[in-house]
């Protein structure tokens, strides 16, 4: 699967949200986000435990400002964890690196969320790459695509992903 957008047009038609509609009373009220291109596991939400997202990407060169996965959700925030394509080193939001020079080759991403710990580990292609604590408890899920950052963002971006699973850990 292919999921790109190029200033002002999104396509895939598995979900795209470029803004979201909240009604109140008789009045809509747009809301504006950044264009996106994302996808959501439906049914595999989750609040405790350990859990953990693995997928295959690719970033072709030239997208930049992008975040390429997430976990959406957390005690006092919007998500648990983004990760970031600039130039193209993989960012823990827009701070910390994760993982250098992933343009133009396939990848294996691991995501592992040890909620009743607190902590997440990023793996790139087996090798341990990041770790950090979370945000807290929340309704959590994963989320992958690619969707534009609040700034510094390349024209056009993309990202591609195959062999998306989703684990949870049973005791």
């Amino acid at each position: 699967m292919t999921y790109h957008w190029s200033r002002g047009t999104a396509s895939l038609t598995e979900s795209i949200d470029c803004g979201s509609m909240l009604m109140t009373s008789h009045t809509i009220l747009l809301v504006i986000t950044q264009p996106r291109t994302e996808i959501r596991m439906q049914g595999l939400d989750y609040t405790s435990g350990v859990w953990q997202f693995e997928g295959y990407g690719f970033v072709p060169n030239g997208t930049s400002g992008a975040t390429i996965a997430q976990i959406h959700g957390a005690a006092n925030s919007a998500t648990t964890i983004i990760l970031r394509i600039y130039i193209g080193d993989m960012r823990y939001y827009s701070r910390d690196l994760v993982a250098t020079d992933l343009y133009d080759k396939w990848f294996r991403l691991n995501i592992i969320h040890y909620v009743d710990r607190g902590m997440l580990t990023v793996f790139i292609d087996g090798n341990w790459k990041f770790q950090v604590t979370d945000k807290g408890p929340g309704d959590l899920y994963f989320k992958y695509g690619v969707y534009a950052a609040l700034a510094n963002i390349s024209y056009y971006v993309e990202s591609r992903w195959r062999d998306i699973k989703i684990y949870r850990k049973l005791y």
